[in-house]
């Protein structure tokens, strides 16, 4: 099969041909239709993870995925040949990806069955994006009438949570550039703010002077100052940090609370997601869909860029 892997931490991306997986007990073999793009795949292969999980090389890129369930190995009961799947291929130790013609998952991993209606393409873009955007809005304890600020609104993940802070009946209040600004309030935003003009923090503090009820922070980096977006909250708020900025005891010092939240899918939650997507009622903008062996060169150019949608492989 056709794949693109990495021989050591470190290394440029290849397109190769290797072996096709045999699925082994519990395992399906999935061919893959079509695989998503995100940030965290190529910090893998730096070596975000080289301390805390065992890598096998050459490692196929990739997390992302949907296709249909090719075999089945000994014992699986939750899946069958022909089924369209979707979800988190990502398995180091095996050295196994979703940037690949095929590729081995568990049937009780994080996996989980697309409607009909549910293109494979817009299928692999919602794992890890949309996964996070949905517990980000879910640990933000959004209610209806709250306000709510999220930060860095312009990508993969903010877009979705745009969709579903709306959908919970929040106030909406999300950073992007002008150019974005019809977009993100299609998608469900009151209020854009053009950070490029001000401080985001200046701008919704002249705006909301008695502070707002929650914000999601997809921006500032670990280890970075995360206080002028807690500065905005009122007593009884949420401060929500896909990077782990927060601080959450001295945040709960200040009767706020923090929260660090890592992608954590589970087969409820694709589940849902994927119901929504087939629905028309949520909605992910796809940029480009790249063949297989522009794979190497896409994720060169992603990583010098910031995405305002989401790149999508199709082998």
């Amino acid at each position: 099969m056709k794949a693109v892997v990495v021989t050591d931490f470190g290394a440029q991306p290849e397109f190769v041909d290797l072996p096709t997986p045999e699925p082994g007990a519990g395992e399906i073999l999935v061919r893959v239709h079509a695989a998503g793009v995100n940030p965290f795949d190529w910090k893998v292969t730096d070596g975000a993870l080289k301390d805390s999980v065992e890598h096998t090389f050459p490692l196929v890129m990739g997390s992302d995925g949907a296709g249909v369930v090719e075999r089945t190995g000994p014992g699986v009961t939750r899946f069958r040949p022909g089924d369209r799947v979707y979800g988190q291929f990502m398995r180091l130790p095996h050295g196994h990806g979703s940037y690949a013609e095929y590729t081995v998952a568990e049937q009780d991993g994080n996996i989980a069955l697309i409607p009909q209606a549910l293109p494979f393409t817009l299928a692999a873009a919602l794992p890890t994006a949309s996964v996070t955007a949905y517990q980000a809005v879910q640990a933000a304890r959004v209610e209806s009438g709250h306000t709510l600020l999220i930060n860095g609104a312009s990508g993969g993940v903010g877009q979705s949570a745009i969709q579903f802070a709306a959908r919970a009946g929040a106030r909406v209040l999300a950073t992007g550039t002008s150019d974005l600004a019809d977009h993100l309030r299609d998608l469900g935003a009151h209020h854009v703010i053009d950070f490029t003009q001000a401080p985001t923090h200046e701008q919704v503090a002249a705006a909301y002077p008695e502070g707002i009820d929650a914000v999601i922070d997809l921006v500032t980096p670990t280890g970075g100052d995360i206080n002028p977006m807690a500065e905005l909250l009122r007593a009884g708020s949420t401060l929500v940090s896909t990077n782990y900025a927060t601080d959450p005891d001295a945040l709960a010092a200040r009767d706020i609370l923090g929260v660090n939240l890592g992608n954590r899918p589970t087969v409820e939650t694709l589940t849902t997601l994927a119901e929504l997507a087939a629905a028309g009622e949520l909605r992910v903008r796809i940029d480009a869909e790249v063949p297989l062996a522009d794979a190497p060169a896409i994720v060169a150019r992603a990583r010098a860029g910031h995405a305002t949608g989401k790149t999508v492989i199709v082998p």
